[in-house]
């Protein structure tokens, strides 16, 4: 309860004042009401409440902002002598705040009663944390709560799609550099997305709280309801994303995507181009390999890879008739005869040490590629520094999703997400057409740097068959690399044509020895994936919220 809370608070034993800032401008008073009530009855009451009205000109909201501000010690008031737009009537607030966190709260918008408090319980559970953020929902015209937003923990490329780190933010003060102006004027409408790129750039202590702790208002004209009405918000958070790539060295383009205009980078490669291997492990498949084959040759323009195509013990005359015909065809190709019992870790493995590139892409011989460039797109995120593993977006022949990022502890170890909806689909705050990051991808298309594959020490050749994937990209994320998805490389991927499905009592024993080595060594992830959300369900793939 919110009175046991209050008692709690009492016995924390760093009790850090939380200054929210509110910008106001020709509000409905009634709204403003709400959400200044909805601060005064916080659980913890260290909070200082800073109002910047930013030249409204009424006379009743003066009246009332006065009369808080006698009434309660810890409202502070400014009244601005100009109208200067939401990021300087927000830094006419900054200006006011004693606290050593700082919070942002909309004028219309209303907190949780345990927003501060759960804030605070992190901060005493980990001092050292700088930024905390938590899950958010909307409140329609009605008051009623609808449209709740379940976040991962921080995302780096996710947020390069969208702010979806938002509402409620905390963070600590001294983030903000003493001689720079807080919100920047230049990005009206995106200031807080500008303000969120420069705070991750200062700090790795970044905490989510998997709660919903701010209600979002839904009114006609906001943001909240539609980005239609902000276009301006859209080109600003453009200029803020190419300012944050800046800053940090990136380079590359930011196209606006979707009907409710999301960012997209697409990184320039660096050149020379990084060779590439193209892995392709296949038996008795002639048909296939030659179709992935052929679509990797008409949809390539990257100048510089090599196809291995690694034969696994194939017997058909057809398939090796096939194999002449390609070696004839692509001067880039080569066979590799690796006559040993089937073990996917191994297989690769071994034809990862015989290739000549210093980026590896791994490629089921079930799969062919749709998007043109595909490669370019790849390699522009696996040449990132803090990227593990690149996963594209894999289809159906009937064009529904078949990998669209992988969660761990779906369905008891890992499952594919959005599985068979309609590739076309926008999905859960448009995770399906965005670049995510996920604790991990499959490795039917699976790109990686050389140096970060054996650094984490390859596919673990125990785990002959499944889940070699899902514990590669566990490694990866262990050793502080982010494996993303992006839904800008499509392939349709024909699934488990090549070696069928777990039948026989042999193969059902080994899928239980691996499932039983998933559940031993990565146990943390099964149950609180940190690219998920705890209120979502691992029974469905859909982003479907838990019911307990």
């Amino acid at each position: 309860s919110l009175e046991d809370q209050r008692k709690e608070s009492e016995q924390f034993k760093f009790q850090p004042l939380i200054s929210i800032l509110m910008p106001v401008y020709k509000i409905d008073l009634s709204l403003l009401e709400m959400a200044v009530d909805s601060v005064k009855d916080q659980s913890y009451p260290k909070w200082q409440l800073c109002i910047a009205d930013d030249k409204s000109d009424d006379p009743k909201l003066k009246a009332y902002l006065n009369k808080i501000s006698q009434e309660d010690q810890r409202i502070n008031v400014v009244f601005r002598k100009e109208n200067g737009g939401i990021a300087e009537a927000t830094n006419s607030a900054f200006d006011l705040a004693k606290g050593e966190y700082i919070g942002l709260l909309d004028d219309d918008d209303e907190l949780a009663p345990n927003a501060l408090f759960e804030v605070v319980k992190v901060l005493n559970e980990d001092p050292e944390a700088e930024i905390i953020y938590s899950d958010e929902d909307k409140l329609n015209s009605d008051g009623y709560r609808v449209v709740a937003h379940f976040k991962p923990d921080y995302a780096p490329d996710y947020l390069f799609n969208s702010n979806y780190i938002c509402h409620f933010l905390v963070f600590k003060k001294s983030l903000i550099k003493d001689n720079e102006k807080f919100l920047n004027k230049e990005y009206d409408g995106a200031q807080d997305y500008d303000l969120i790129l420069r705070l991750v750039e200062r700090t790795e202590k970044i905490f989510h709280i998997p709660k919903v702790l701010y209600h979002w208002r839904i009114i006609p004209g906001s943001t909240s309801e539609t980005v239609e009405h902000k276009n301006y918000a859209v080109e600003n958070g453009k200029k803020a994303l190419y300012a944050a790539m800046e800053r940090r060295g990136l380079s590359g383009k930011v196209i606006v995507t979707g009907p409710d205009a999301r960012y997209y980078v697409e990184y320039d490669v660096q050149k020379p181009e990084q060779k590439v291997s193209i892995i392709i492990p296949t038996k008795d498949n002639p048909e296939m390999i030659k179709r992935c084959v052929t679509s990797i040759v008409e949809k390539t323009f990257y100048p510089n890879y090599e196809i291995i195509v690694v034969n696994n013990n194939s017997s058909e005359e057809e398939t090796f008739k096939v194999f002449e015909e390609l070696k004839n065809e692509v001067p880039n190709l080569t066979v590799l005869d690796l006559p040993i019992p089937f073990n996917y870790s191994k297989i690769n493995n071994i034809a990862a040490k015989e290739a000549s590139g210093d980026i590896y892409l791994f490629l089921n011989d079930d799969t062919e590629v749709l998007t043109e460039g595909w490669l370019y797109k790849m390699v522009g995120y696996a040449q990132q520094p803090w990227i593990g593993a690149v996963g594209a977006k894999l289809l159906y022949p009937d064009k529904t999703v078949q990998h669209a990022g992988v969660v761990v502890g779906l369905f008891g170890i890992a499952g594919h997400v959005f599985s068979r909806i309609p590739g076309t689909e926008y999905g859960y705050f448009n995770r399906l057409q965005a670049v995510c990051d996920y604790t991990a991808v499959t490795a039917a298309c699976l790109m990686i740097q050389k140096d970060k594959f054996w650094r984490v020490g390859g596919f673990d050749e125990e785990m002959t068959v499944a889940f070699n994937d899902v514990d590669l990209c566990c490694k990866l994320f262990t050793d502080g690399y982010y494996n993303i998805y992006t839904p800008f490389v499509e392939l349709i991927h024909y699934e488990s044509v090549t070696r069928g499905y777990e039948t026989t009592a042999s193969r059902i024993l080994r899928f239980e020895k691996e499932k039983g080595k998933m559940r031993s060594r990565w146990s943390h992830f099964l149950g609180n994936d940190p690219m998920y959300n705890p209120n979502l369900t691992l029974n469905t793939g859909n982003f479907e919220v838990k019911l307990d």
